[in-house]
């Protein structure tokens, strides 16, 4: 079994960071990849260093690093079909929604108090609610102001590529390394279809020219940004029967003009959001639609299968928001940034990270070991740092892992109601799991009650809660190997002294 992860939970605990951080140094560690810059094998060096604490761009920086949205950009020169600015609720995680609006100097006073308890944070992304490249004044002005407090935060934006090209010079002198980019369509037949009017060179267009015009420029600023050394992520929204099909062709255009990471996100039309599919009943792709296109190309290029859709102003870990505890009306006047708490979780990090990469390395040798030819696909419930930490009741989402003769490979994830809410909605809450885990070989949690592990065993839903605390691929490939008969990983690489 492995060891707790205490050393993530107990940094960021209410103790204090120089308690925490003693406490961390007192261990003794018998990895030899303790400490170190582990990294991925199959990317580049310098690739790594831009990309190791971007939870975005790097499935494994996401368990343990945060991002944070500020909302400065509210203007757009785009309508988009499955897009309404104008809805917002709290519980709501959707691009373009935000709770409140900030001019550059307030993003910064949010910024750093956001820094100062949230030790994960790493990058300071602007996402709108608008286009940060249209808003260009607003954005500029906020990473100027806190690229001077905060040097070595990440800075990067999302964008619909419209006015990309028009900034991509002045981006790369703000040390913006990370831009991503909306593309749907690369055929104006079926961009005419998503995107009502464009609003460009102080015209208005629409149609089949309006489609015409943000491809054009959507390649253009691709290629500069290629041109440039930026890295880029190109989300795609998949639209059933609209360009499901399609975002195969796009796939293959922003591959050869140098696109890092593609991310095929599911629509979201709910008719209470207000947008023009939501009225017209346009429905998003089931998980088991959505995976399948992304195994379709997933041997093109990099794929981002761990995004969340995050709010245009949200804060914390992939997967959480804690936006709403850094409301302006929650942060004082005036606030100094303090490093400490930043500087000493990233150096905890690089041990744990360290520790669970060899972990992981030594799970995958244990299941291509297996070569059965056979697959498993597991649910995790988990709260960060790659391990089995979260109780089932407590879960809101369950990470989905596929281990087969490839490997292990983290393929996405799916939301779920809570199931412990206080004694009501149980029932409602374990239905909408068994339809959430369709096609789940098994789920893997910290703890689970007898009574909704028999129910959902009945449902065909296997529960296993005799790994928590374990990393997910130390879990899986034991499972995995028991299940083909090869010989199992029996425990974690790294334990601290006093553990």
């Amino acid at each position: 079994m492995s060891a707790p992860m205490s050393s993530l939970e107990n940094l960021t605990s209410t103790t204090t960071t120089t308690q925490r951080f003693a406490s961390e140094k007192s261990g003794a560690c018998v990895s030899s990849s303790c400490g170190s810059t582990a990294k991925l094998n199959d990317i580049d060096g310098a690739v790594w260093e831009k990309i190791k604490n971007h939870p975005c761009y790097s499935e494994e920086a996401h368990h343990y690093f945060a991002r944070m949205h500020v909302a400065v950009a509210p203007a757009c020169n785009i309508q988009c079909n499955y897009c309404n600015r104008k809805y917002d609720c709290a519980n709501e995680s959707r691009p373009g929604v935000v709770s409140e609006k900030l001019t550059p100097d307030q993003a910064l006073r949010k910024v750093i108090a956001v820094a100062n308890q949230v030790p994960q944070l790493s990058v300071l992304g602007i996402a709108g609610p608008g286009d940060a490249c249209y808003d260009w004044k607003k954005t500029k002005a906020t990473f100027e102001l806190v690229a001077r407090e905060i040097p070595d935060i990440k800075l990067c934006l999302s964008t619909n590529g419209l006015a990309l090209p028009d900034h991509v010079g002045e981006l790369a002198d703000l040390n913006v390394d990370h831009v991503t980019i909306t593309i749907n369509m690369v055929d104006p037949e079926v961009g005419a279809k998503i995107y009502p009017w464009i609003f460009y060179d102080r015209r208005r267009f629409v149609g089949l020219e309006a489609a015409k015009i943000l491809h054009d420029r959507q390649m253009l600023g691709l290629e500069m940004l290629t041109a440039r050394g930026i890295l880029t992520k190109i989300n795609s929204v998949m639209i059933p029967g609209v360009n499901d099909e399609h975002l195969v062709e796009v796939n293959r255009w922003v591959k050869e003009r140098g696109a890092f990471l593609h991310n095929v996100m599911p629509l979201i039309s709910d008719p209470a959001h207000g947008t023009y599919y939501g009225s017209t009943g346009q429905r998003g792709p089931r998980a088991v639609e959505l995976k399948a296109l992304q195994d379709r190309l997933d041997r093109s290029i990099r794929l981002m299968r761990h995004c969340r859709q995050c709010r245009a102003d949200a804060v914390g870990l992939l997967g959480e928001d804690r936006g709403q505890e850094f409301t302006l009306d929650q942060i004082p006047d005036e606030v100094s940034y303090d490093a400490s708490k930043r500087e000493s979780y990233r150096e905890v990090v690089a041990r744990e990270q360290g520790d669970r990469l060899e972990a992981k390395s030594q799970a995958i040798g244990v299941v291509k070991a297996a070569g059965s030819g056979g697959s498993l696909l597991v649910a995790v419930a988990t709260k960060g740092g790659g391990r089995i930490n979260e109780h089932f009741g407590h879960a809101k989402e369950f990470q989905i892992y596929e281990a087969s003769a490839s490997g292990i490979n983290f393929i996405g994830h799916r939301k779920v109601e809570q199931y412990c809410r206080g004694g009501w909605g149980k029932e409602s809450a374990l239905k909408s799991a068994i339809i959430a885990l369709e096609g789940v070989d098994l789920v893997l949690c910290a703890k689970i009650g007898d009574c909704p592990k028999d129910q959902l065993a009945e449902a065909g839903v296997r529960v296993v809660d005799d790994y928590g605390s374990n990393y997910i691929e130390t879990a899986i490939s034991a499972l995995y190997a028991a299940k083909f008969r090869a010989a199992p990983l029996a425990a974690t690489v790294c334990t601290k002294a006093g553990r």
